[in-house]
């Protein structure tokens, strides 16, 4: 009982300080001039992404490296197969073809170099750091083409993340505490979670792994799931096909890349054989369906969710 209170309060607060954290740092950029465009590939990309860090992280040097890869793998899966496909059955979400050419071309390329680092059996410092500087990389080389192209639909779209963020305009030093506040509540919620999760796997007699793919990964990805729903509710679609995009890049360069840079990871050998293909497959279909008719329509939708229903069974039972 007491682990399932641990990781119950966990998952509060990985929800309540990662939307502190983005409310605060986007408030605070908004405050310096920063451009929309530019608060949405970035602050909102990794604010989102937030919860799954510094769970991975506090994962990692718990020794845990199941709950820190699983939660890597399990929510890119989820990304696509649950928050995606529920987003698509409230409303069709409509695709722009020059948008998801390129960031859905990174997102199979980066899913590529994942499976690539799940097979090695062990990630190191060195492929951490080249992770990174990719995601560096593709930041910068998106910056750059939207600023020189201007205006352009996938420019619109950050633009769009970057105004569903709620909340009214502050100062700088309180989105500054606020953003503050929120890391130290993520912080805690993540030491909760794990500490819950490794006890609960160990009581039911599940592998870490498991846990971090099912219960810490859908925790974690909450912050995706909310902000995909309302957008879709607005009628911006886009803002959720983009959503999952970049936080499927952000999880593998930035969260898997930060993790073994800080604690190298031995990848559980039930990830390799199983759940990193799903993760590959799950890529596959995302790129079928966003190009049958630039539209993943309801039923694609209910097929995403089926699928992910599936997913829980094989692993569960």
């Amino acid at each position: 009982m007491n682990s399932i209170i641990l990781v119950i309060f966990g998952l509060i607060g990985l929800i309540l300080g990662g939307e502190l954290l983005v409310r605060g740092a986007v408030s605070a950029a908004k405050s310096f001039g920063i451009s929309p465009m530019v608060i949405g590939l970035t602050l909102v990309g990794f604010g989102t992404s937030s919860p799954e860090l510094v769970t991975s992280l506090q994962a990692a040097l718990s020794g845990s490296s199941g709950i820190a890869v699983g939660n890597v793998v399990g929510s890119n899966i989820g990304n696509v197969l649950l928050i995606l496909g529920i987003a698509a059955l409230i409303a069709p979400i409509a695709i722009d073809p020059k948008a998801f050419r390129r960031d859905g071309t990174v997102v199979v390329f980066t899913t590529l170099l994942c499976l690539g680092a799940v097979l090695l059996g062990e990630v190191g410092r060195l492929v951490g750091a080249g992770f990174v500087f990719a995601l560096a990389a593709y930041l910068g080389f998106t910056l750059w083409s939207e600023k020189r192209s201007g205006g352009t639909p996938a420019a619109t779209v950050y633009e769009s993340e970057a105004e569903a963020v709620p909340g009214p305009e502050t100062t700088f030093g309180v989105s500054l505490l606020m953003a503050i506040g929120g890391l130290v509540i993520t912080i805690l919620g993540a030491r909760f979670l794990v500490s819950g999760a490794v006890s609960i796997a160990q009581a039911a007699g599940l592998s870490e792994a498991v846990i971090g793919l099912t219960i810490v990964a859908i925790g974690t990805s909450m912050p995706e799931l909310v902000t995909s729903i309302i957008a879709v509710r607005k009628g911006e679609g886009s803002v959720a096909i983009g959503n999952v995009l970049g936080s499927n890049i952000f999880n593998i360069l930035g969260i898997l890349g930060i993790t073994v840079i800080v604690q190298p990871l031995v990848i559980p050998s039930e990830i390799a054989q199983f759940d990193i293909w799903v993760l590959c497959v799950t890529t596959l279909l995302l790129v079928a369906f966003a190009r049958s008719g630039w539209t993943i329509s309801r039923r694609e939708g209910g097929l995403f969710v089926l699928a992910y229903a599936a997913y829980l069974a094989a692993l569960l039972l």
